[in-house]
């Protein structure tokens, strides 16, 4: 494996795991009950729980491995996988400390990352009261802040903004946007109070990331720990209890009402019916960033109206986007979408324009094989310390191992990157 580079790598999807701390040391004191009710993550020794407005949702997976931080420099996905599911696995150090953080960094060959969050991506939209919200999202900023204080040149965050009140989302991001260490504003693709991004209320929130020159950081969750309709993420989990249960039934040799033999006891995938492992995490971030993309971008004429607004879909890869843009062709030509803004710019020439990226990893194989499509349109990401990371030792192998030249390898690992942050790369440091 490559242990050497010539250019600087800017990881643009990395993430945090949000400490206690968060809430009860930077939380304002007068919320920290109601912040603690409004969204809260517990990681016991026998029960693990995210909760939400006061309701509990329970990890579906083994709590004895936390896969949203498990991953360390120089382990491979297979050794991930045969983690001994009996035994306790600590979290990675560097989700939530800094100094190990930066160690983890120089061993994968990233001289500077982006950071996202991780409970409050999967809990913090659905908080139902503003007031609230807006002290969760200032507690988060500043403990984020601190975190990135550490290296400042090297350390930087995605700020969470309380979109429960316009008002006080942009208030906050007045107040982010003055200190140095925020170059995005994290925004989850999904409903918000039953309202999607194509809604009018959002249009005060594209005008202020434009005049602010703050990213929109679009980033996807699981929505394993979610209700039904906020994302995809529960309705494909239905689905996988059903495929679970169907696949059951016909191993038995019955159905509900055959008389077959066929309890709890007897389930052949897993405990509650399902395929013994969560889909959410591998289906539904390319469904809702594909949805963010046609429906608000495209579709509902954001990036038309606000082409100076920069955005970054980050985590659910980017080869998708040539179909979705085949797609969006013929439904212009064949019936214009008109509504309350109708799209006036053909959406490829839109999206060549356009000041959107997408997120990739080297794992995707269209963009090894045909980079010249995608390399001033991606910027790469680690997922670092979720399960499935992957090194910039591992996406240069990958891209220089198909035939990629170094300066597009540069670009689409750290120029790119750079330019749609507003960050200065770093110097090149090699392993």
């Amino acid at each position: 494996m490559t242990r050497n580079k010539a250019f600087a790598v800017f990881d643009s999807d990395s993430h945090v795991v949000e400490p206690h701390a968060v809430w009860e040391k930077y939380l304002d004191p007068e919320y920290r009950t109601l912040g603690k009710f409004a969204l809260w993550r517990e990681d016991g020794q026998t029960d693990s729980y995210l909760k939400v407005n006061g309701k509990i949702f329970r990890d579906s997976m083994n709590p004895n491995i936390p896969r949203h931080a498990i991953w360390k420099p120089g382990q491979t996905w297979e050794q991930v996988g045969e983690l001994d599911p009996d035994i306790r696995h600590a979290k990675t150090a560097g989700a939530s400390d800094p100094q190990a953080r930066l160690r983890d960094m120089d061993a994968m060959g990233v001289d500077q990352t982006l950071l996202y969050p991780t409970w409050f991506a999967e809990g913090f939209h659905m908080v139902e009261d503003p007031d609230t919200a807006y002290a969760l999202a200032r507690a988060y900023n500043d403990w984020i802040a601190d975190f990135c204080a550490a290296a400042p040149d090297r350390l930087f965050a995605t700020a969470m903004v309380p979109l429960q009140n316009m008002d006080f989302a942009i208030a906050e991001l007045r107040r982010i946007a003055k200190i140095p260490c925020f170059k995005g504003a994290f925004i989850r693709p999904m409903f918000i109070e039953d309202r999607y991004f194509t809604h009018r209320y959002f249009d005060a929130l594209w005008a202020a990331l434009e005049e602010l020159h703050i990213t929109a950081a679009v980033h996807p969750a699981s929505g394993l720990w979610n209700p039904e309709w906020t994302s995809h993420g529960q309705f494909i989990e239905k689905m996988n209890r059903r495929l679970g249960t169907q696949s059951f039934f016909r191993e038995a040799g019955g159905g509900p009402q055959s008389g077959g033999g066929g309890g709890a006891a007897g389930m052949v995938f897993g405990p509650s019916g399902d395929l013994g492992h969560p889909m959410s995490p591998i289906i539904s971030p390319w469904l809702d960033n594909h949805m963010f993309v046609a429906a608000t971008l495209l579709g509902f004429s954001v990036m038309e109206r606000y082409p100076k607004m920069k955005v970054v879909m980050a985590h659910g890869k980017a080869s998708w986007m040539e179909e979705v843009l085949e797609k969006m062709e013929a439904s212009a030509l064949t019936f214009p979408l008109v509504h309350t803004y109708p799209v006036t710019t053909d959406p490829e020439e839109l999206w060549e324009e356009g000041e959107v990226m997408l997120g990739f990893d080297a794992e995707e194989r269209l963009i090894q094989k045909l980079p010249q499509d995608f390399a001033k349109k991606v910027v790469w990401g680690s997922h670092y310390p979720r399960q499935d990371t992957t090194s910039a030792w591992d996406a240069i192998d990958q891209l220089s191992g198909a035939g990629v030249d170094e300066a597009t390898i540069a670009r689409m690992l750290g120029g790119n990157a750079a330019a749609q942050f507003g960050v200065t790369l770093a110097r090149a440091a090699g392993v």
